[in-house]
């Protein structure tokens, strides 16, 4: 908490300090309106920013310092018009936390924006982009908080919100089904002992439903079962475990046998019913337990009572639905269902059951209706089989004789009659009362609280019913008074445009910002994403599908609005899905929570998911807002539909929140400096780990409406403030305009954010003037543990190369060298080549035959007789085309290339192997006679062609990651290998690799694969960007794919854009997508006895095209371009919490004590790389002794590997945190000081071990020189 120089206990001082604030009030109100800040106000402000965010409670007992922030925001915006914006940058900054802690989103949207167009390192400033994420939280824009949530850890790991931080990541990560890095930031936060918006048992139940949601049940349910043994566990949270246990023992196979699972799961939701009675959730799934062992009286009673609890739930319908119709009711199953689909139009369970109904009751016309509809819903998964049962209806009406429908009696009402059924009628005029009435209880009950404090923060689930949000319910978050009807801009340009002779200044000021700012939209929207060439500031605006959308957002921020509405279908993972844990409010209005697992189905042909409940309020469709986490996933509303009370659909009436005064400055005065008032793209330089960075909203939603029908936001929730409407002040927008030709000078604010300070020291500085300079910089010296250029802001990936490539380039040849003899492949002009970073991948045919090496030693049959008992990782997969990737039904192409692992042996993979090859002879044969006894060869093929395409896909075993590193076992297959010239060998002086002084299985030493066509290594990097090296052993070829390293961004955005994670999901490119995208790939065949180079960077994917074996292992040329390249995936990887296998800093130290660098690129790299950490563990190690912690001599030893954080895996150098009881232990269970003091926050639980002596390391950096050129004719 010290490091961020702010405490939870600066908060109390505001209401101590009140009364003399409010004594002032008057003083500081200027006789002219204007306003004015004392003194002892600015004081109390200086501790106030984004790091208070969720920790001051202005709706309970903050008013004062509610009211201290609202005039000083009024004191901020007045400088800002007078100044005509020319005020430094972290007035903006200043005015962004201060909207944050009013919960003004837009308004501190456009500030944190502002200031990142004005400060060029505003990434040193780890309280804005703290404060920016949570706004981009708030919005759901989860892309973009997680970059700036990343950002902050980044630049300051020990940041006083790490915790928060690592939560929201869990969340956000959880929601885009990254379960690995959601688990990994939720044991994070669960480590940290500093203060956080969720208590321990509230993380660890959410990893727990992590492991439920990924389906790994019995971890889940010891997980669960753990949660309830703790001590005063909160009601509320023992009841949402209980109701998890309940339902997944209803739904999972793999917990018994029915009866038993069935008898446990109602144990449990009754259970979960004692503690929390009012949970509609829980009731309904009691009523399916019943159902589903047949106590139809005992389910009908619960689902009377999920009904009364939470009232609107379309899935309790439907079950009901389900229900009547098995005890042949069908009337009433029939109105069950209609409730069901008025509740939800999407509800593709209940249409489908609907229509089974109909057909059941002989009247396909409404059955196909249904069909249909069901189709349409979004969370249909059966559309193929739905559509061919529409077919045969279709076909029987066309079958049937003239009029003989009409002529017979129907046993149900049709479609539409059924609309306007009693108990449909009813449930609707319910609703209307239900609004009404929890509305006005809102009023009465300010200070309800959910227990599980996330308020917005959201459960995954599978599929999500979306539910109408009534405007009743928006309509309550602000006065009638205060929302003022305006035009939409467009509308707003063109009226400007009619009239522009007639204009007086202040109007023709908004008529060139508007244009300019249509102009700029038209092209964003016309590329259909942000434009990453180089020096442009376009990007992709905010909550935008159009031209209206992109005015809205750029002219007058984030708008509000009225009318029904329904969450956009691309934000259901995001908004609907991120429902926290159980957000219950504990009042008697009934059931506000949200649905934790999938549905398992209660009939034979169809799919049920529980809802998301999403309540503003008691009210059952809203959204329930805590005060825990304040702006937690707010729903984002989109386009009109139709109401379930009447059949029309209304146009959404705008409202302006924010305020024009200040975004005539912000936003129209900034387009001196940039195209908008978006953050600007950053382009990759020479020195620079960076490229681009697009600091917009991503989460953009469909709509089909025209313009006039636009798509605007509103914020639903108890807490939130009712942000006022602003009227334009035209007297103030003309004598801003008149006042234009003025050159003010720049306001000053004397105190700023806190900045992490940077310290320039040269490389060729002595190391007594390094460790001078290291003096009195404080206790968190190592925090900022980057080893690359400090004035570089966080690295991101690059942008697409411009100009692009045109088409007929997207498919360069392979550079390919073929080699007659040995003499071929020692030849020098060789490894430049291979290195040379133009040639992406190098393939050198004919290597095996030229240096006569014996490929026979690497053949199946050999390494049987080796080691036949050696382990080999098995991924099962399925067998696809080449150039293509499926999902497991065969309907559509996608990126992810799922694989399952498991562990067998070489001798029986061998026997599959040998098996498979025998079965592909016997389909062969079989192929060969249908060939000669069909005519229509090409239909033939065309046919099987086809259906390789649609699936089910066969499943095959591929072979890898088998380790040939121990020269006992392998002694021949490895003495072989020396054959190899030196630049490709596994062990040589040239080889960065070789100096690490440690094993890197599968890096510097060799890795066997065994494959069966179609085995895929899907795509990726190498480890920290080295280059490798492949050769065939045969029999069979294998098919590469190769894109360029300039080119990783752009994969790297397909995969954020498919879910996945780049660097950590498997996932195969869709070539197709690659080329629109104008991303060159090489394609290649590698025969027996070629050597594949990959370079530095380079990304690839292979896929085997018949019985082979291949050997692999990674080699780092030294040149500075490999270095630069390692350093940069070193510190992307510690930005993405992801562990760097060759630990860069340890390698820098080994390298410049065993190497002679005579290339000044390097040398500069590596020596700055020393300076730092020099600096860095001098820092410390003065911080440690300044606070009495004793550092304790533990040396190295031979071959010992570097280490590693234990919990945030990234890598610690010389100075160990090791726990008192592994250092008694000698377990020697090593954390980084970030770690160490967030789980100890005054180091008391841990020694520190000293690996490296000060005078050591120092000896080293001086002899650490620039060598002399060799020269170019030597060898």
């Amino acid at each position: 908490m010290k490091s961020c120089g702010v405490s939870l206990a600066s908060t109390t001082s505001f209401r101590d300090d009140g009364k003399k604030m409010a004594a002032g009030k008057e003083s500081s109100e200027c006789k002219d309106g204007s306003v004015s800040l004392t003194d002892e106000e600015k004081q109390l402000l200086g501790g106030l920013d984004s790091r208070l965010f969720g920790f001051i409670r202005l709706h309970e007992d903050g008013a004062r310092t509610k009211t201290l922030l609202s005039k000083a925001v009024r004191y901020y915006e007045s400088l800002i018009l007078k100044a005509e914006g020319k005020v430094e940058s972290d007035f903006f900054c200043q005015l962004g936390h201060f909207n944050l802690l009013l919960e003004d989103y837009p308004k501190a949207l456009s500030a944190y924006q502002r200031y990142h167009n004005l400060q060029s390192d505003y990434w040193k400033n780890a309280t804005f982009l703290y404060g920016l994420g949570l706004v981009y939280f708030y919005y759901n824009a989860f892309h973009w908080a997680i970059k700036a949530f990343q950002e902050v850890l980044y630049v300051d790991p020990s940041f006083c919100r790490a915790k928060e931080i690592h939560l929201r990541l869990g969340l956000m990560f959880k929601v885009n089904t990254d379960y690995e890095s959601s688990l990994k930031h939720f044991r994070l936060a669960l480590i940290d002992c500093n203060p956080c918006t969720l208590s321990s048992v509230e993380i660890q139940f959410h990893i727990a439903h992590l492991y439920e949601t990924q389906q790994k049940y019995h971890f889940a349910k010891e997980a669960y079962e753990q949660l309830l043994q703790t001590e005063n566990l909160p009601a509320q949270v023992k009841a949402t475990v209980l109701q998890q246990l309940g339902w997944m023992h209803h739904n999972v196979d793999l917990l018994g046998d029915k009866a038993t699972k069935e008898s446990y799961a109602i144990q449990y939701l009754q259970k979960s019913l004692e503690a929390d009675p009012n949970s509609g959730l829980s009731w309904y799934f009691l009523g399916r337990c019943y159902s589903s062992i047949g106590k139809v009286q005992d389910a009908f009673i619960s689902y009377r009572q999920s009904i009364d609890k939470s009232e609107a739930s379309a899935d309790t319908w439907c079950s009901i639905g389900v229900l009547y119709q098995q005890q042949n009711q069908p009337m009433d199953a029939l109105q069950a269902y209609i409730c069901a689909v008025q509740l939800d139009h999407g509800h593709a369970a209940a249409w489908m059951d609907l229509g089974t109904l109909y057909e059941s009751c002989n009247q396909p016309q409404d059955a196909i209706k249904c069909y249909l509809n069901a189709t349409r819903g979004k969370n249909c998964s059966n559309t193929s089989s739905l559509a061919g049962r529409i077919k045969f209806l279709q076909a029987q009406l066309c079958n049937l004789p003239q009029g003989s429908l009409q002529n017979k009696t129907k046993l149900l009402p049709s479609i539409e009659e059924a609309w306007s059924l009693p108990i449909p009628a009813e449930l609707t005029s319910r609703q209307g009362a239900m609004n009404t009435t929890q509305q006005a209880s809102k009023a009465h009950h300010p200070k309800t609280e959910p227990v599980l404090g996330l308020s917005q923060t959201p459960m995954l689930q599978q599929s999500l019913p979306v539910h109408m949000i009534h405007s009743s319910q928006v309509d309550g978050l602000s006065s009638p008074a205060e929302r003022k009807r305006t035009s939409s801009p467009t509308k707003h340009l063109e009226q400007l445009r009619a009239n522009k002779d007639h204009l007086n200044p202040a109007q023709k000021l908004m008529l060139e910002q508007l244009e300019s700012q249509f102009v700029l939209m038209q092209q964003v929207f016309h590329k259909g994403q942000s434009s990453h060439m180089s020096g442009s500031n376009d990007e992709q605006p905010p909550f935008s599908t159009g031209p209206a959308q992109y005015l809205q957002a750029a002219s007058v921020g984030i708008q509000k609005q009225t009318g029904h509405r329904t969450l956009p279908s691309n934000l259901v993972t995001q908004g609907a899905a991120l429902n926290h844990i159980s957000s219950h409010i504990a009042t008697s209005g009934g059931q506000q929570g949200i649905n934790l697992t999938k549905e398992s189905k209660p009939s034979g042909n169809r799919s049920l998911v529980p809802e998301i409940s999403r309540h503003a309020g008691d009210t059952p469709n809203g959204c329930v807002i805590a005060k825990g986490l304040s702006n937690h996933v707010q729903q984002l509303i989109a386009e009109p539909v139709c109401s379930p009370n009447h059949g029309d659909c209304t146009s959404p009436d705008l409202l302006i929140s924010d305020s024009p005064q200040i975004s005539a400055t912000v936003i129209g005065k900034v387009s001196e400096k940039t195209s908008n008032n978006h953050p600007p793209v950053h382009t990759k330089t020479d020195n620079s780990v960076t490229s681009s960075h697009s600091s917009m909203i991503s989460t953009t939603t469909s709509s089909t409406k025209s313009t006039a029908q636009t798509v605007t936001h509103s914020v639903i929730g108890l807490n939130s403030p009712q942000n006022n409407v602003h009227k334009v002040n035209r007297e103030e927008l003309e004598n801003l305009q008149s006042s234009t030709k003025t050159n003010l000078p720049i306001i000053s604010l004397k105190s700023g954010p806190q900045i992490i300070p940077s310290m320039s020291v040269s490389i060729y500085s002595s190391s007594t003037e390094v460790l001078k300079a290291c003096r009195n910089l404080g206790k968190n010296g190592l925090s900022n543990s980057r080893i690359f250029f400090e004035k570089c802001p966080p690295p991101r990936p690059p942008t697409s190369p411009y100009p692009p490539l045109p088409k007929d380039k997207l498919n360069p040849p392979t550079p390919s060298i073929y080699l007659e003899n040995k003499r071929d492949a020692f030849f020098p002009p060789l490894h430049q080549f291979c290195t040379n970073p133009k040639n992406p991948v190098t393939v050198i045919r004919g290597l095996a035959g030229a240096l006569k090496l014996d490929l026979g030693l690497f053949s199946t049959k050999t390494l049987v007789e080796a080691n036949n008992e050696h382990v080999v990782e098995v991924r099962t997969q399925l067998l696809q085309p080449a150039d293509e990737n499926w999902d497991p039904t065969g309907t559509k192409k996608i990126w992810r290339c799922e694989s399952n692992r498991s562990h067998t042996t070489i001798a029986k993979y061998a026997q599959y192997q040998a098996s498979s090859f025998q079965e592909s002879l016997r389909e062969e044969n079989e192929k060969r006679m249908q060939h000669k006894e069909c005519s229509d060869n090409e239909s033939t093929s065309s046919d099987f062609s086809g259906k390789r395409r649609k699936g089910p896909f066969k499943t095959i075993k591929f072979g890898t990651n088998i380790d040939l590193s121990d020269d006992k076992k392998w002694k021949l297959q490895l003495h072989e290998l020396t054959k190899l010239p030196a630049f490709v060998r596994v062990v040589s002086a040239g080889n960065l690799l070789s100096h690490l002084g440690h094993t890197i299985l599968g890096m510097n030493t060799v890795q066997l694969y065994m494959k069966v066509p179609g085995s895929r290594t899907p795509g990726h990097q190498e480890n920290n960007n080295f280059c490798s090296v492949n050769i065939n052993i045969g029999p069979g070829d294998c098919e590469w794919f190769v894109v360029p390293e300039d080119y990783w961004g752009v994969l790297n955005d397909f995969c954020e854009k498919n879910n996945l994670n780049f660097l950590m999901s498997s996932w195969w490119p869709n070539l197709e997508e690659l080329y629109e995208a104008n991303v060159p790939v090489y394609r290649f065949i590698q025969r027996p006895g070629d050597l594949v180079w990959i370079n530095a960077g380079t990304v690839h994917w292979v896929q085997a095209v018949g019985w082979c074996n291949n050997i692999a292992w990674n080699v780092g040329p030294l040149t500075a371009c490999q270095y630069k390249l390692a350093v940069e995936r070193y510190e992307w990887n510690k930005l993405q919490n992801v562990k760097s296998l060759v630990p860069m800093v340890h390698l820098s130290w080994n390298m410049a004590r065993n190497i002679k660098v005579s290339d000044p690129r390097l040398f500069e790299m590596i020596k700055y790389c020393l300076l730092k950490i020099l600096k860095q563990c001098q820092t410390l190690r003065e911080a440690l002794i300044a606070a009495g912690k004793e550092i304790i001599w533990h040396g190295r030893t031979n071959d010992e590997p570097a280490h590693y954080c234990n919990i945030c895996e990234v890598e610690v150098f010389d100075l160990l945190f090791v726990t008192n009881e592994s250092n008694s232990q000698k377990t020697y269970i090593v954390h980084c000081q970030d770690c160490a003091r967030k789980t100890s926050g005054n180091l008391d639980n841990f020694v520190v071990l000293e690996q490296y002596k000060m005078e050591d390391l120092i000896q080293v950096y001086e002899q650490f020189t620039l060598a002399p050129s060799i020269s170019s004719s030597s060898s």
